[in-house]
């Protein structure tokens, strides 16, 4: 291309709208370009001799980017010629050399004749071809070819890099730097000049990794411009012509010469440069172009299957990525010798591109930031730094923007590290690179040795037709099947090699592991559970399909961490790439050239300068730095001087005159390029992903001390500094926050491990200002009294925005005008040291994340900029600019003192011992943890565990506490994994304690990380830095592991939407899809292209109404089926199961709220079952995910201790935001289907559920083993659902599977946030357990034994849940920074450790729990909320029939017909009952027309509420009387409430009676005050039953029953805890209500007597109760004996003997605890 100067001596590049332009235009291009070149030679030789003597005196002081020129090399080295302007463009000639160009017939050219036509150097000189000049002036941001937002920039620092000027040089070069001619306020060299004036050549041919266009147009920010260009086209004889040439012998000569020259260049080059880093003189950057330039005519004539083919080839050798062209022209531009032209063989092109690569290691950028005040280098590929692009990367704009100070130097060193760790995991090591998925372990405590341990397995094998069917025990090692299995196919088992032989599950793509027992996989032990056959299949090792394994190319591959993450949603859009920003730059560097050629018309050039710099700044997000504004103010300002001389026609008429002194306007030109290229860098390195190309060797480790970039450091711990920055300004601003905001202000405070290490400082309150866009303007400098020195390392400055609202713009009338408290707009962290251990230092560019007010508040906004919330907020800080980095260097390590511990106080010990086995930090007082670190050395000692508490309870984490902190971790006896899990969260910052917390947590198994993986994500977090131990560790597994790798992926693309740590999810989700391989990443990206149909879908159902919804799901549905068509596709919910269709047919949506899709897919694998999912959206399932995650941690816990509750674990992954899939459980329904079977009120009976069951299990042998899963897990869900707080139970979420399991789905209130029902919660009582389920319990509608096994069952698992309390609150602990919203800090936590009574024994949760099902089973507000439930979704009006009950506890409808009028109505009186518990009913008088005497009837508080609860219901439009409040502050049961609420209840009666008669005359009201069974009876009107004298003997000959009792002593208390009684027998054959009464005999005065609640009405009674004798000592006790009576309590008689034992004490031994069933005799009792 031709060369274009400016006058400052930047290179011009305009960028080009991606399209087509007519030849004519090509054709006015190229004679443009030729014209200029013309000029440029007779401008050479005066030129020459002057510029390179000078040229070389300044590059000793001043360093300057180096040129080269389009012309053949001269025979002198030395030789170098200044560039002139092309913008005054000879038309006169056009025609004649359009003609020139046209004779060449190409079919008749030789390729002699063609060799010799290129050297001809007229022809070589005039074929470059500028871009139109018309387009100079045109607005930027409307046709600018940015890249595709996503897309990375993917090329090597530049060729030519600006080696910029020491400090002690003005930007602006004096005459003696520089030669005579041109302008000399250029700060570079002249072209073709290395600093010392030599002119070395270059290779025109160099390998290329060519880049397909991705023709995706750069979104516009301002509105578009009048200009767009299209592109030259290229007719087909200019096309075979450039074929011809490229495999000329000339060509591929002057290719390979080059290089010579090259080498023989490199030893007079780098003596000269300033400083140059060692073996990279910035001089080698540039090189003199040959005649061959002119082959980069045109893009067109690069074939796209060629350029990918070429970027293959070379991508190995060079590790090049081929990312996005832009504009075709440069996909020209890319190398001189465009090596992907279709001659040269693809090894060439290999071997090419390795010595580029070499190249470029010598060569690479060497600008330091000492040489950083100088005008970077400029963007023109016009001109010959073409080469830029020969290295093998593609299409370098602009040098300046590949050098080492516009990197992420920390995303690099990432790089870096991820390649290192990819090999470490090789492609050929099948042990971590298998290709397939492994079956998971769950490793489980079996319940005994019954034979329900040996297991039928049907193995399927090649060479026979028949599967091999066996039965094994469950314990066998999979080997062992193996091995039996080939004893059928093989007669010479000597010969065979078990090892390479592998168990496939039947239906999943997924292997068995040989080293495992059959039992422990998750499969076999869900076979087992829903009794289903164990299906296998016996594959060797090579016939096993490796799908999805990793190969060779895979290893070599470059580590791009932006190229894979194309379908990935990104938090914020990208404005602009490294590429969209060097179109930009070349925008610039025209309109600068422009403004440079005529003074005259200064005036308007510099206006165009202006705008075009406001498009740059409103790209890179509306930042605009001080410097850019105080320059534009200078340029401005130099326009408007009086000028001094008359402006000189051609190359000086840019206002300079020949003794070498600058205008103004020059001046204020280069500092404002100066500014603009600060600014670019300064973004770049912030937001945008380095180039893949750039590595960085001068990125020191950072432990080793040494200066960063070659520059001396100091420590950290050496300064006397203070903390101390400037706050600029605030860039970006959503329109609406102008007008809602009057003033801002900024919170800044400094902390570590969660804690401010120093009171916040608040910045002054500013408003907004105006200069190109809207800003927040601080420029305040905020100092923090603390000293630098004792800051820990990772010591975090977060930064809080909040508006001030502006009064005027509230609509609120002037009266109700409140002074509003700021609002919390947004906030951003930074970490002060970097990952290089570096004082943070310079300009910073911070992305605010915006809080709810802040983003609403931006939502509403509007103007001129359409900015979509999704923009960047930047807010820029900037550091004091040391010397000397300030390292931070660590204390040495005290050495470990061996030393006796003194032996500790007993109360003391004891006191120690109580805070260690703490469940959590819950509660620990400041004593507590001073206490804690007094004596950690003894907890180390006897609590390892404590760990996490006693560094919690450090006193200060200063530099100098670290080497004392550090050296108790190391001489830490190491945790397990779960426990050192706590020391990921956010209060331990510290890097050494992170380390050491993952380093314990890798002693894990792949299958136990996969149960804590959604904590590791969230916990990367709490890590300073991009590089840590942790995302290490979840990489190299997902390495080896391809479940790990498929769960991480889909838990790292929800996390990427984070609006704080969105950017460093992206990036550790790319490095995971780097390192997986492209079969995997193919995979996945087919996964989630599904996922992305599915959503599509399921939006369009959603949004469709009624009728519609059916046909808006089939026209979806096709779309997915024409997807299955292209290919099979693993599911996201696990990557073993494959679909290959859709069954259209079985697939509809469900009509809950969200209507989500039901799904049904055909297995890939013809031996497998259908696949059905739930597909959901408008849902956030990540609260699902996370409920689901926690009860299957505790059914693990459960199986370890050799419980099976038979826990339904399905699976529910969350693929973005408020989406996701469900595993749908076959054979399930609803318990509202069920009960819905039995009418509207099928809630209030108690038959169904145990019908239906019988309905699926009709043998007797069947139905008992459905009612002993349906005890087991209805146990787990009880004790799940409780500690989780799982709320919203309604019987629409809860399932019943026809094998009797029971479980819960659909999690979306949980942690104790209730469903509000008008003003009461709908689930009151502590989980869900109905008569309904008891009745299946009991086998019966009366209380059996079998209730009391699901008693125990129920005690027992919420026990083992407890001992693991702090595994519970540390893994939810670590996600209250996920964003759920019921999950959100200490508050929630709070009710889980409140739930699960961490601090309690054993025996007192026992009877807590006992309670809670007591109270659980009583609750009539279940039942009334499944009622309401089935109200709702049966849209139920009126009332049920007459043979329905319509009340709880009434079994009939009666009505004023049947019942006569009532006249009056009344509270009369209350009375206690206990029945189960102690509570209060009042009694009801009733006097009815044509009785002269009332009736009484008794009703309790809670059936008077669900009185008026149905009557809100069935008459919502009338006005009701109020109903007194049910909460009550302290006890309920008393007195004093009792009296309280009759005389509420009574004026609630009295009013209720003058309601409308509608109201008062409903078989509601009638049916609640018609008499039922209780109210005929008098039972427990005494209050206060007589004691009677207890008879000598029984009072019936008969006694019969068991009772289990726990009898333990400590701390001289005897524990007595009833538990259960069974199989009791009264004297008149009804069920009694049994009590038991305890003596320690001898006991003259009665004063031992203890006894327990009366149980009601049954035979088998459960108590869980405690009775305790309190300061007795062991030998006291020895001396007595327990007697225990059962007894019934009656209330209309004396209360008579149902059993009794009498236990000698001193036959126990009281240091244990003795549980057991005692034969209840006919012993006398006291």
């Amino acid at each position: 291309m031709a060369q274009i100067s400016s006058g400052n001596g930047f290179k011009v590049d305009v960028p080009q709208p991606k399209g087509v332009v007519g030849k004519e235009e090509a054709l006015r291009m190229e004679e443009e370009a030729f014209a200029k070149l013309r000029r440029d030679k007779r401008h050479t030789l005066s030129a020459s001799a002057s510029s390179s003597s000078s040229t070389a005196s300044s590059s000793s002081s001043k360093p300057q980017p180096s040129r080269s020129t389009t012309t053949a090399p001269l025979p002198l080295p030395c030789t170098s010629r200044p560039e002139r302007d092309l913008i005054v463009f000879p038309e006169t000639k056009k025609q004649a050399e359009q003609d020139k160009f046209r004779d060449i017939d190409v079919d008749k050219l030789t390729n002699e004749e063609l060799e010799k036509l290129l050297l001809d150097e007229n022809f070589g000189v005039n074929s470059k071809v500028p871009r139109p000049s018309s387009l100079l002036g045109f607005n930027l941001s409307a046709s600018y070819p940015g890249r595709h937002p996503c897309s990375s920039s993917p090329f090597q620092s530049g060729q030519w890099t600006p080696v910029l000027s020491t400090p002690s040089n003005s930007t602006v070069s004096t005459p003696t730097h520089q030669p005579s001619p041109m302008f000399p306020s250029a700060p570079f060299p002249k072209p073709g000049t290395f600093q010392n004036g030599f002119t070395p050549t270059m290779s025109p041919f160099m390998a290329l990794t060519a880049q397909p266009t991705s023709f995706m147009a750069f979104t516009p920010i301002q509105p578009a411009a009048a200009m767009v260009f299209t592109q030259p086209a290229v007719d087909p004889e200019m096309a075979k012509l450039f074929d011809k040439i490229a495999s000329t012998s000339e060509y591929l000569k002057n290719g390979k010469s080059a290089s010579t020259d090259l080498d023989s260049s490199q030893a007079g080059t780098a003596s000269l440069a300033p400083n140059p880093p060692p073996q990279q003189p910035a001089a080698m950057e540039s090189f003199s172009i040959s005649r061959f330039d002119w082959l980069d005519l045109d893009p067109l004539t690069k074939r796209k299957a060629e350029n990918e083919e070429a970027s293959l080839a070379s991508g190995d050798t060079a590790q090049t990525v081929p990312g996005v062209a832009g504009d075709p022209w440069d996909a020209v531009l890319e190398t001189e010798g465009n090596c992907s032209s279709s001659s040269p063989p693809l090894e060439v092109k290999a071997s090419l591109s390795v010595r580029s690569q070499h190249r470029r290691a010598s060569t690479g950028a060497a600008v330091t930031r000492s040489h950083s005040l100088n005008i970077p280098g400029t963007s023109s590929q016009h001109k010959p730094n073409n080469q830029d692009k020969g290295k093998g990367k593609g299409l370098v704009k602009n040098a300046a923007l590949e050098e080492q100070d516009a990197q992420n130097l920390e995303v690099v060193a990432f790089c870096e590290d991820v390649a290192t760790l990819r090999s470490k995991f090789p492609h050929s090591d099948v042990s971590t690179n298998p290709g397939y998925v492994l079956s998971p372990v769950i490793t489980q405590r079996d319940s005994g040795g019954d034979n329900s341990c040996s297991v039928k397995v049907s193995i399927e094998f090649s060479e026979s037709q028949q599967p091999v069917t066996f039965t094994c025990d469950v314990s066998s090692p999979v080997e062992l099947l193996i091995s039996q299995t080939l004893c059928w196919v093989h007669d010479d088992l000597n010969q065979v090699d078990f090892s390479s032989y592998l168990l496939k599950v039947c239906g999943q793509e997924e292997v068995l592991q040989n080293k495992h027992s059959l039992g422990s996989h998750e499969y076999v032990q869900n076979c087992r559970k829903w009794e289903n056959e164990i299906t296998l299949q016996l594959l060797s090792h090579s016939t096993m399909r490796r799908d999805l394994a990793r190969s060779a190319e895979d290893d070599n591959s470059v580590v791009d961490l932006e190229k894979p993450l194309g379908q990935v949603e990104r938090p914020f859009k990208e404005n602009v790439t490294r590429q969209g920003l060097a179109d930009y730059l070349e925008g610039y560097h025209n309109q600068v050239d422009i403004c440079q050629q005529n003074e005259s018309t200064q005036y308007k050039t510099v206006d165009r300068v202006v705008q075009t710099l406001k498009n740059l700044c409103g790209a890179l997000d509306e930042v605009e730095t001080q410097a850019i504004t105080e320059a534009i103010k200078r340029l401005r300002h130099s326009v408007n001087l009086p000028r001094t001389r008359s402006p000189k026609m051609g190359s000086t008429s840019s206002g300079q005159s020949s003794n070498g002194h600058t205008s103004p306007v020059e001046e204020g030109l280069a500092l404002l390029t100066q500014a603009v290229y600060d600014l670019a860098k300064l973004y770049l390195r912030s937001f945008c992903p380095p180039s893949p190309s750039f590595s960085s060797p001068s990125v020191p480790q950072a432990a080793d001390g040494e200066g960063v970039e070659g520059k001396s450091s100091k420590a950290a711990s050496g300064t006397t500094d203070h903390l101390q920055f400037t706050l600029f300004a605030l860039h970006g601003i959503p329109a609406n926050w102008v007008s809602s905001y009057e003033k801002y202000f900024l919170m800044c405070s400094l902390t570590h491990n969660g804690k401010n290490l120093f009171k916040p400082v608040q910045s002054k309150r500013v408003g907004t200002y105006k200069s190109f866009f809207y800003h927040i303007k601080w420029d305040e400098l905020i100092n923090f009294p603390i000293a630098v020195a004792v800051l820990p390392l990772e010591s975090i400055l977060s930064l809080t925005l909040f508006g001030v609202l502006n009064e005027n713009a509230s609509s609120s009338p002037d009266s109700n005008k409140q002074r509003k408290a700021p609002e919390l707009l947004g906030k951003v962290s930074m970490p002060l040291f970097d990952f290089r251990r570096v004082l943070a230092k310079g300009s910073r560019l911070l992305c605010l994340w915006t809080s709810a007010q802040g983003a609403a508040a931006a939502a509403g906004s509007t103007g001129n900029r359409k900015r979509v919330s999704a923009e960047r907020i930047v807010l820029q800080v900037d550091f004091p600019n040391s010397a000397l980095d300030v390292l931070y260097v660590g204390p040495k390590e005290e050495p470990r003192l061996e030393h006796t511990l003194e032996e500790l106080d007993p109360d003391l010990r004891r006191k120690l011992e109580k805070i260690c086995s703490r469940a959590s930090n819950f509660g620990l007082k400041r004593a507590d943890h001073q206490i804690l670190w007094d004596h950690r050395l003894h907890c180390r000692k006897d609590h390892p565990s404590s760990l996490p508490k006693v560094l919690a309870s450090a006193p200060s984490w200063d530099w100098a506490s670290m080497a004392h902190i550090h050296s108790l971790l190391h001489h830490w006896p190491p945790l397990p994994p779960v426990t050192a899990l706590e020391l990921l969260d956010s209060k331990f910052a510290d890097t050494e304690v992170r380390n050491v917390a993952v380093s314990w947590i890798e002693k894990s198994s792949d299958d136990e990380l996969a149960d804590y993986l959604p904590q590791l994500v969230q916990a990367l977090k709490f890590e300073c830095h991009l590089k840590n131990a942790l995302v290490m560790f979840l990489l190299s597994r997902a390495q080896g592991n391809i479940n790990i790798a498929h769960y991480l992926y889909w838990l790292l693309k929800d996390a990427v939407q984070d609006p704080a740590f969105g950017q460093r999810y992206e990036r550790v989700l790319g490095a995971l899809l780097c390192l997986c391989g492209v079969k995997l990443r193919a995979e996945l990206e087919k996964q989630t292209h599904l996922v992305t149909l599915l959503g599509a879908v399921a939006e369009r159902v959603r949004q469709a109404g009624g009728s519609t919804r059916q046909v808006a799901l089939q026209e979806g549905l096709e779309n997915v089926q024409n997807f299955f068509q292209r290919n099979s596709c693993r599911m996201p919910l696990s990557p073993s199961l494959v679909a290959k269709e859709l069954n259209v047919k079985a697939c509809s949506f469900f009509n809950s709220n969200a209507v989500p899709l039901k799904l049904a897919l055909v297995n890939a694998d013809p031996l497998g079952q259908e696949i059905n999912v739930m597909f959901k959206v408008g849902e956030d399932l990540r609260q699902d995910m996370l409920a689901l995650q926690m009860i299957r941690i505790m059914d693990r816990i459960w199986l370890q201790e050799g419980l099976d509750l038979r826990i339904v674990n399905f699976k529910c992954i969350s693929t973005g935001k408020d989406k996701g899939m469900v595993e749908l459980v076959p054979s399930s329904d609803t318990l509202r289907k069920i009960q819905v079977e039995y009418g509207v009120t099928g809630s209030f009976k108690d038959k169904p559920l145990a019908e239906w069951l019988r309905k699926y299990n009709p043998a007797e042998d069947e139905y008992e083993k459905a009612s002993e899963n349906f005890i087991y897990s209805c146990a787990g869900c009880c004790v799940a659902t409780y500690v989780l707080g799982i709320c919203d139970r309604h019987n629409d979420n809860i399932m019943l599977r026809s094998t009797g399991h029971m479980f819960h789905i659909d999690f979306g209130k949980f942690l104790g946030h209730a469903q509000m029902f008008g003003s009461f919660k709908r689930d009151r009582a502590p989980f869900v357990l109905t008569s309904d389920m008891a009745y299946v319990i009991n086998g019966g509608e009366r209380p059996t034994s079998r209730f009391q096994l699901f008693v125990d069952l129920c005690c027992q698992s919420y026990n083992l849940i407890r001992k693991h309390s702090g595994l519970f609150l540390n893994l939810l602990s670590l996600m209250t920074s996920s964003g759920l919203p019921e999950l959100t800090g200490s508050q929630d936590l709070k009710y889980v450790f409140d739930a699960l009574q961490p601090h309690n024994t054993d025996a007192e949760a026992t009877i807590f729990f006992t309670r809670l099902i007591e109270s659980s089973l009583g609750s009539v507000a279940t039942k009334f909320n499944f009622f309401i439930h089935n109200l709702a979704q049966l849209r139920f009006s009126g009332l049920p029939a007459n043979d329905e009950p319509i009340l709880s506890f009434s079994p009939k409808t009666y009505t004023l017909k049947q019942e006569g009028r009532i006249i009056h109505a009344s509270i009369f009186s209350f009375q206690k009952r206990y029945n189960p518990d102690k509570h209060y009913t009042y009694v009801v008088r009733i006097l009815r027309e044509g009785q002269n005497e009332p009736q009484f009837l008794f009703r309790t508080f809670d059936e008077f509420q669900e009185l008026h609860n149905k009557l809100t219901i069935l008459f919502p439009l009338w006005k009701l009387p109020g109903f007194p409040n049910k909460m009550v502050l302290g006890r309920t049961h008393i007195k004093e409430v009792a009296a309280k609420r009759k005389l509420e209840l009574n004026n609630y009666v009295h009013n209720l009676m003058r309601s409308s008669t509608e109201v008062t005359q409903c078989d509601l009201v009638y049916t609640f005050f018609h008499p039922i069974a209780r109210d005929d009876k008098t039972e427990g009107l005494d209050a206060t039953p007589r004691a009677p004298e207890p008879p000598l003997s029984p009072t019936s000959g008969r006694v019969e029953g068991e009772v289990k009792l726990s009898i333990s002593y400590r701390n001289s208390n005897l524990f007595i805890m009833v538990m259960h009684i069974r199989d009791l027998v009264s004297e008149d054959g009804t069920d009694p209500n049994p009590y038991v009464k305890t003596y320690l005999l001898p006991d003259p005065h009665k004063t031992s007597k203890r006894k327990t609640k009366i149980s009601r009405k049954t035979r088998n009674p459960t108590f869980n109760e405690m009775l305790v004798y309190s300061g007795y000592s062991k030998e006291t006790l020895g001396l007595r004996e327990l007697q225990l009576s059962v007894l019934s309590a009656e209330s209309l008689r004396e209360n008579y003997f149902l059993g009794g034992i009498t236990l000698r004490l001193k036959d126990f031994d009281l240091s244990k605890e003795t549980v057991k069933w005692y034969k209840l005799t006919a012993v006398p009792y006291f």
